[in-house]
């Protein structure tokens, strides 16, 4: 019952709260970006969601202007394309307050699989047959226990190998564990959760 009706009320009330409560950290956060360096408050980027149906997701700005084109999709905490302001963003995960919008719109849950881009999604298509028979979210066990992903990836040279390779796979098999357990109460303890390890 839950898994049909109730995630979606508990995240059409959860956002709707959070949308209020944190407008006046929006604005403070836009002014930042906006005066800290060129371009659009917001990065906006197409990702998968449920059913292979893809949607724009909504981000602070954290990088320079067409940061897509000037290297690879994923990033390190080494990487020269994110502003001094945006480092701090990504440190904090405040870059993705923004989602609560995507929530609200029916695109994201609050806890769910991490949205990918297209071109990842279709080098593991099999495995994310499974991933997206539910909407993807802002959080879960996969963001918990790769909160610090960029820092992992400062080892590696090729990055996006290492990405695709070493990491993708461990969060496709949280993602099915997740999805496997979803309850009212297992969505209560990862947000908990996360909002303690940030």
């Amino acid at each position: 019952m839950y898994k049909k009706f109730g995630k979606r009320v508990f995240d059409i009330i959860a956002s709707s709260f959070g949308l209020i409560v944190l407008s006046p950290l929006f604005v403070v956060i836009a002014f930042l970006v906006k005066f800290g360096s060129k371009g659009p408050i917001f990065f906006v980027q197409k990702r998968v969601g449920k059913n292979f149906k893809e949607f724009n997701l909504y981000k602070f700005r954290s990088m320079v202007i067409d940061a897509p084109k000037k290297g690879p999709l994923v990033t390190s905490g080494d990487d020269p394309r994110i502003t001094k302001v945006g480092r701090f963003l990504r440190k904090t995960k405040l870059d993705e307050l923004p989602q609560l919008f995507n929530v609200l719109k029916g695109d994201m849950s609050l806890v769910g699989p991490r949205p990918e881009v297209k071109k990842y999604v279709d080098l593991k298509k099999e495995e994310y047959k499974k991933v997206l028979l539910i909407p993807p979210g802002i959080t879960d066990l996969a963001a918990i226990e790769f909160r610090d992903e960029e820092e992992i990836l400062k080892q590696f040279k090729d990055k996006e190998k290492a990405y695709i390779e070493k990491i993708l796979p461990k969060k496709i098999a949280l993602y099915y564990k997740y999805i496997d357990t979803i309850s009212f109460s297992n969505d209560i303890k990862i947000i908990l959760k996360t909002l303690k390890v940030l």
